[in-house]
């Protein structure tokens, strides 16, 4: 496939890669897109996703945000795939200089991967809105209905809601990584979620992967298209 002689190629050659990755990444973890509706979902909640996962939403309905958060955003089991594996050990050879993704869930740094910018924060992260005090994920797990700090204030997840805005210090990093980059790999996301979506127009090179089961937007901008699993596409670098 001439695709992959191609990816092959720009990666040998390269050693100034960033990789961009969304939801798909992680769905071959077994980690699901929140954004695909299933039965039990529907059966579940009375409010769609991006409502449910808003800032107005955690204030206003905190028990139910976290009875779909505990179900819905958090997979303490899932392990690393073949794309994390991938870009860790092109990390580690010098290759691949940073990671940028859209995912909450912590598996680039299982993996192994040290530059990860996580532009929507991660479930792994937790602090009390009164205090300040950090909680492990543990600490969201165990307790039941909506988890409390010692001081009696709520805690809340290191994430990125609808209606509140990126790290300024971390999309800053983000922009600065794409604009300088070489190669820039854009795999596991439809590029529909903005402002994240939007960081690839930073790009200056002429080596454009775009790597999605599905067609994006951008597709005609990329200087290579796979449409492939991004696990499978980067398989060979994870062995």
């Amino acid at each position: 496939m001439k695709e992959l002689e191609q990816l092959k190629q720009w990666i040998d050659e390269s050693d100034n890669i960033v990789f961009f990755g969304g939801a798909g990444v992680s769905t071959e973890s077994n980690i699901p897109d929140f954004r695909s509706v299933d039965g039990l979902y529907n059966q579940q909640y009375d409010y769609p996703p991006e409502t449910i996962l808003s800032h107005t939403f955690f204030l206003q309905n905190t028990g139910e945000f976290y009875r779909f958060y505990r179900n819905k955003m958090i997979f303490k089991d899932a392990q690393p795939n073949d794309a994390h594996i991938a870009l860790a050990r092109l990390e580690k050879r010098g290759k691949l200089r940073a990671v940028i993704t859209q995912n909450i869930d912590g598996l680039h740094q299982k993996a192994g991967s040290k530059e990860v910018l996580e532009l929507h924060g991660s479930v792994l992260r937790n602090n009390c809105m009164s205090c300040g005090k950090f909680y492990p994920l543990d600490e969201i797990l165990s307790q039941k209905g909506i988890p409390v700090c010692h001081c009696g204030g709520t805690i809340k997840p290191d994430v990125v809601l609808y209606e509140e805005g990126l790290d300024s210090y971390v999309l800053e990093k983000a922009i600065s990584y794409i604009k300088h980059a070489d190669v820039l790999i854009v795999g596991g996301t439809s590029l529909a979620v903005y402002p994240a979506a939007g960081l690839i127009d930073y790009y200056r090179g002429n080596k454009l992967i775009l790597i999605n089961k599905s067609k994006t937007s951008r597709n005609a901008h990329a200087d290579l298209e796979i449409n492939d699993a991004i696990g499978k596409t980067l398989r060979p670098w994870a062995t």
